[in-house]
């Protein structure tokens, strides 16, 4: 069965950045993700994630050409 949803730190060990990132990048609005369970657990959906990553290419993409 394919996995959903990642947890932060599965975002975090992607991207290698800590923990502390990951959940800046979800309270800034820039990952959308979702709060599931009585502890407040956090998930990101793979789409979204993906979703993330490419936005992220596309600035990148902008930022370079600006520069270029």
């Amino acid at each position: 069965m394919e996995r959903r949803f990642l947890t932060l730190a599965d975002v975090a060990d992607v991207l290698n950045i800590s923990a502390a990132q990951a959940y800046a990048l979800v309270r800034s609005g820039e990952l959308r993700a979702l709060k599931v369970g009585g502890r407040g657990q956090w998930r990101v959906a793979e789409t979204d994630f993906e979703d993330y990553i490419a936005r992220m290419y596309a600035q990148t993409e902008e930022i370079l050409k600006a520069d270029g």
